[in-house]
């Protein structure tokens, strides 16, 4: 059995959802305000790819789980592909820039491209670029 997913909605708590869109916002990132409210954004990450930023209040309603603490612990690596080794260091260095935090030293593959950063609430990113023709194509 196959099925093409259709969006990915990314759910993020956040302390402090002003001061998160703020930082995405100097990044480059922006919001869906049809899904933007006081507490939840919609960041876009791409035609069919969002973040769904929370605050923590409305997040517990959603999960019996405690919210981790992503500055103590990993719970997720968010990777996204950008079209160039330069967006990589323009994203990267306006996260650092911004109040980000850089986690990891950058890994130049030659075909391939990463940098990575912390937001405020310890999320981490990865930003990377990759050659496409060093992609194989998948059937099915």
């Amino acid at each position: 059995m196959s099925f093409k997913v259709g969006n990915l909605f990314l759910n993020l708590p956040v302390s402090d959802l002003s001061k998160t869109m703020s930082f995405f916002g100097a990044i480059g990132f922006q919001f869906n305000p049809q899904f933007t409210n006081e507490t939840a954004a919609c960041m876009i990450i791409g035609e069919h790819n969002f973040a769904m930023l929370v605050t923590h209040g409305f997040f517990s309603q959603y999960t019996k789980k405690a919210i981790a603490d992503a500055t103590q612990s990993t719970e997720v690596l968010i990777a996204i592909s950008v079209d160039s080794r330069e967006n990589v260091d323009r994203i990267c260095d306006l996260a650092l820039s911004n109040g980000g935090t850089k986690y990891s030293e950058p890994v130049d593959h030659g075909f391939m491209y990463q940098r990575a950063f912390a937001d405020l609430d310890g999320h981490q990113w990865e930003v990377f670029w990759m050659d496409q023709s060093h992609v194989q194509p998948v059937e099915g």
